[in-house]
């Protein structure tokens, strides 16, 4: 992933750039910029919109019912970013919303478009809503209440990646985001694991056993994010064992699974087809995931 954003850094600014060079050419862009939370909802609800536009017809086929994705501010100021699913009758719809730390005010689209992806379509409102839809094949619990989160998040950062495959992320800013977005991922299993299972930190960062404090220097030095939304984060790690190496296990399998599938058809393999089946599945914990794609 380094390997890989280095290369995208010196697209943006030249032979050997740093992260920081990257980030000024694209912050200093008034195309990528957002003044205010208005502005930040109202791109959100489009960039939504258009995805389920796209993809439509094409790399799914998204039921009527979920070609509606409410964007909004949350009431909370915490800095995270969560969907939430519709009522069982799709009077109220799936919602993305953003919470934003108090006196953020500008915000940029190539670190955030990949978010979009990720809690709206075809991250968690396209397999979300439509386990709720799929009454005739789930019963109530599996279609409203049941979560893993292996599988759930895994399949988010499965349709990330998804949308670069599928040519959403030509803007060498908005790739830049997506692999900032995965290296964050990465760095937080080591977080994860390092403090809660009190392992030896290497000396790089601090040595002795990994704590709070050492984790926040890895992130900062791993992660572009503004601090507000990174302490955030790393609150949330520590207050959460096991989450974040979750999603990172999801992804693999998702990944797995389909390569699997598209080896075993060959010629033959329809990924739209591919993409129902396994969304009509509903929420299943990882041991049963392989073998449920299968």
């Amino acid at each position: 992933m380094a390997a890989e954003q280095q290369q995208i850094i010196e697209q943006l600014a030249g032979p050997g750039a740093t992260m920081a060079d990257a980030v000024k050419v694209l912050d200093n862009d008034p195309a990528l910029t957002l003044q205010g939370t208005e502005a930040l909802r109202e791109w959100m609800q489009t960039t939504a919109d258009a995805a389920i536009a796209a993809l439509d017809g094409t790399h799914f086929d998204i039921p009527a019912q979920l070609h509606t994705i409410e964007c909004l501010i949350a009431p909370t100021e915490t800095g995270g970013i969560y969907y939430t699913g519709p009522s069982d009758d799709f009077s109220r719809p799936g919602r993305m919303w953003w919470s934003v730390p108090p006196g953020v005010t500008k915000f940029a689209t190539w670190r955030e478009k990949t978010t979009v992806y990720h809690e709206g379509v075809p991250g968690h409102h396209l397999q979300i809503a439509q386990a709720v839809l799929v009454r005739d094949q789930l019963n109530s619990w599996r279609r409203l209440v049941s979560w893993s989160s292996g599988h759930g998040e895994g399949w988010a950062l499965y349709a990330e990646r998804l949308m670069e495959e599928f040519g959403f992320m030509e803007h060498p800013g908005d790739r830049l985001g997506l692999v900032d977005g995965q290296r964050m991922r990465a760095a937080r299993v080591v977080v994860d694991i390092g403090v809660h299972c009190g392992l030896p930190a290497p000396a790089r960062w601090g040595g002795g056993i990994w704590d709070a404090d050492k984790a926040w220097e890895l992130l900062k030095a791993n992660v572009n994010m503004d601090e507000s939304f990174l302490r955030f984060e790393l609150n949330r790690y520590l207050g959460w064992p096991g989450q974040a190496p979750s999603y990172k296990i999801g992804q693999r399998l998702w990944e797995q699974a389909r390569a699997e599938a598209q080896a075993k058809a060959g010629a033959s393999f329809d990924l739209k087809a591919w993409h129902t089946k396994a969304l009509n599945l509903g929420s299943v914990p990882l041991a049963i995931l392989p073998e449920a794609l299968a």
